[in-house]
């Protein structure tokens, strides 16, 4: 069977299993087993794909029957520009998550700074900025070993273990360095709200990376107090936030002596990135 038809019977499989996105998630897998780039299926879709590619590529597409997310199947998901390494141990980047960089690249454009990246998961959020800022360098802390593994490998891929470090450390005992920046996207989903996320997050995402506690904001509020201690004067700290957790973060900020200096929306207008810096020291 040739690629086209090859991915129309995928397709259809899927759509069939209510997969909303079922031919993109098809050609996505078969170019990944496959080994080229989705756009030049337009032009090679006569060619057959062996017995074996086909039999590797059913395997796939039943994981992704039974929900599995792409980038778990491929093992990768494309951000900022650039393909991560993922696995089950890592949070998938998310769209809404380029926010953060877009909003940090154009602040310290040019200039040398130190980075904490909080949760780092895959690396993503601070190798994609130090991509973009060539004088800076930065550490991402996570509490898996598993997560630090996968990030340590990003960080090879993209040929900035120079500039980076990744280690194991519990967020209530780092107490090491002063930033420029503390960045972090935490787990924010309310405890009570995780049983309605999606089959596709809930049964293969990390827990850990999604659960922010009885209000979601368990993570967050232990981050805005390290700042206290770890953020250097006019240092930034930027967040990432759940869709309606806005007002209390806020406050929250103005009670450790945070001044807000900007905030982002996502593409439904919900604050999802905010953006403060101290004003005063405890």
């Amino acid at each position: 069977m040739n690629i086209e038809n090859t991915i129309k019977k995928a397709s259809r499989i899927l759509k069939n299993h209510n997969i909303n996105s079922y031919e993109l998630d098809a050609q996505i897998i078969l170019s990944d087993i496959i080994g080229v780039k989705r756009e030049s299926f337009i032009i090679n879709n006569e060619i057959n794909i062996t017995e074996k590619i086909a039999e590797k590529y059913d395997r796939a597409i039943k994981r992704r029957i039974n929900r599995e997310p792409v980038a778990y199947i491929t093992g990768k998901k494309e951000f900022w520009s650039e393909d991560f390494n993922v696995n089950k141990s890592t949070l998938i980047p998310r769209p809404e998550t380029e926010l953060l960089i877009y909003k940090v690249v154009n602040f310290f454009k040019n200039k040398k700074i130190n980075i904490l990246d909080i949760g780092t998961g895959s690396g993503c959020i601070l190798l994609s900025i130090l991509k973009e800022l060539p004088l800076s360098r930065g550490i991402g802390i996570d509490i898996s070993a598993k997560t630090i593994k996968i990030a340590k490998t990003n960080a090879k891929k993209l040929n900035l273990l120079n500039r980076s470090k990744f280690r194991i450390f519990d967020l209530k005992k780092y107490k090491t360095g002063k930033y420029d920046l503390i960045i972090s996207n935490p787990p924010y989903i309310p405890s009570k709200d995780i049983k309605n996320l999606s089959k596709d997050i809930i049964n293969y995402e990390p827990r850990v990376a999604l659960n922010g506690g009885i209000d979601g904001l368990d993570l967050i509020r232990k981050i805005i107090n390290m700042g206290n201690y770890l953020l250097k004067k006019n240092g930034l700290l930027v967040l990432e936030i759940g869709f309606n957790q806005y007002g209390k973060v806020s406050a929250i900020m103005r009670k450790y002596g945070y001044r807000e200096i900007s905030k982002e929306y996502d593409y439904n207008q919900n604050v999802r990135c905010i953006i403060s810096t101290k004003w005063a020291f405890f």
